[in-house]
């Protein structure tokens, strides 16, 4: 299994975020359509501040467009597929949940129950 690019995580996530296209997410994100497309074909690397906007633009954390977390390493879980649920999805699913309470926790903006 190859690791994906920082442009295939960018692309994963504006797809998770429902944004319909590169252009949408390079205007949200407030950057242009041709350096995102450029960084989402990986003909060259996001510089930290597009990397940030992309991520406020997408709702992913830092770590998860660059592949950095370490969350995905630590992870363990049991669950059984019914019903036609996609065992994948519901992984990446928690993965992204425990990526955005990682970061929040780091922030010290805890969960007051």
């Amino acid at each position: 299994m190859t690791t994906p690019s920082t442009g295939a995580r960018i692309e994963k996530a504006r797809l998770a975020a429902n944004i319909p296209s590169q252009r949408k997410l390079a205007e949200n994100a407030g950057i242009s359509q041709s350096t995102l497309s450029r960084i989402i074909t990986d003909a060259r690397p996001a510089k930290a501040n597009e990397l940030l906007a992309i991520s406020m633009a997408t709702g992913c954390t830092l770590a998860e467009l660059t592949g950095t977390s370490t969350v995905a390493d630590r992870v363990q879980y049991a669950a059984r597929a019914t019903n036609g649920a996609n065992m994948e999805q519901m992984r990446e699913q928690l993965i992204h949940f425990l990526e955005l309470d990682a970061y929040l926790e780091d922030q010290g903006i805890g969960v007051c129950l």
